[in-house]
């Protein structure tokens, strides 16, 4: 057992087992006070200079806290693992970029016989931009939970973050015209957007910093920056979950809509469902060992909700509303995770788990 002597050490493994109940917390103070969250979603100015103020946008800083502590956790002797085992890695990539043009169109066709007058278009758009996004870093934790593959999960973690500024615009662009209600062009915009950097600067950048500072600094130096850092991410990541939810509850009590609160849990059920349903057939169909196959699953099923809700507030400020389902996924990606490595975990340990 390792010894936890500092203080960010015993908050960070606070952290981490309580992170379910924590995150519940940011739901409730949401639900409960949202007013901090919906002003904290709204970029801000800072005076710089005479005369000069620098834009501050506070999700995409926390998102950027987070995947800089994701890139900074990773160890060389990770990195050197995966290498050494491509063609899991090149099937996984794969599978990642194929998910959302096999998942999407079917909900598409569901959606078109709902009552919705755009034809579910809205909650779709969101579930693009959530599908679209690469895999999430705290995927590598349910690994770890799961004992399943970690150099591999940790890969494709990076091979779909890396990839992103390319895959993001593909996705949304191909998928696009299968919306209707003027959110086809909305999201057609974003696409353009996101190939002017949006994707680079916001998910990547922040990830492969805190990689290559990993690489270049000494060996304790880098782990006690890692000590720092990761709670600080991790409670970086509970207020970028509060400040998102701020926007989609303080929407929705302002505005009561239940059958669209219905309607955004029953597709982001049916997308996170289908995802996983995806990942572990593929894993079946390679014949994956256990560990391999298990974090083949997460990887499918495990979006970056985080990124895709910054991207949503950025593509249509105007509707948080659309924040819903992004929420819902969240929530639902990590009770199916949970589901994943516990079918992961042999009896013998669940026995002795207390």
């Amino acid at each position: 057992m390792t010894l936890m002597n500092s203080p960010a050490e015993r908050a960070t493994h606070l952290l981490r087992t309580r992170l379910g109940w924590a995150v519940c917390a940011a739901y409730l103070a949401a639900l409960l006070l949202p007013g901090p969250g919906i002003w904290l979603r709204h970029p801000h100015t800072l005076p710089t200079a005479p005369g000069h103020a620098l834009s501050v946008h506070t999700t995409a800083w926390l998102l950027a806290l987070v995947l800089f502590s994701a890139g900074l956790q990773v160890q060389a002797r990770s990195l050197t693992r995966i290498l050494r085992r491509p063609a899991i890695l090149l099937a996984g990539t794969a599978l990642h970029l194929a998910a959302p043009l096999l998942i999407i169109p079917p909900v598409v066709l569901l959606l078109r016989h709902s009552p919705d007058s755009d034809g579910g278009s809205g909650l779709v758009t969101a579930m693009i931009l959530i599908v679209a996004m690469p895999v999430a870093a705290g995927a590598t934790v349910w690994t770890g939970k799961g004992q399943g593959d970690q150099p591999t999960m940790v890969g494709l973690v990076l091979a779909s973050t890396l990839l992103s500024p390319l895959t993001i615009p593909l996705t949304v662009t191909v998928l696009a015209p299968l919306l209707g209600g003027g959110y086809a062009t909305t999201l057609a915009t974003a696409g353009q957007s996101l190939h002017s950097g949006f994707a680079f600067t916001t998910v990547v950048l922040p990830c492969a910093t805190g990689l290559v500072c990993r690489l270049l600094l000494p060996k304790r130096r880098a782990e006690q920056f890692v000590t720092g850092v990761v709670p600080a991410a991790l409670l970086g990541s509970l207020l970028l979950t509060y400040v998102n939810a701020s926007g989609a509850l303080g929407s929705f009590l302002a505005h009561p809509r239940p059958l669209l609160f219905a309607a955004a849990l029953t597709v982001a059920a049916l997308v996170c469902a289908l995802s996983f349903l995806l990942g572990r057939l593929t894993a079946r169909a390679l014949r994956l060992d256990a560990p391999v196959a298990s974090s083949l699953t997460l990887a499918c099923g495990m979006n970056n909700s985080s990124a895709s809700a910054v991207l949503l507030t950025t593509v249509l400020p105007d509707k948080p509303h659309l924040l819903l389902p992004v929420l819902a996924y969240g929530l639902l990606q990590k009770t199916a995770a949970n589901r994943v490595v516990r079918l992961q975990v042999p009896p013998a340990a669940c026995a002795a788990t207390p």
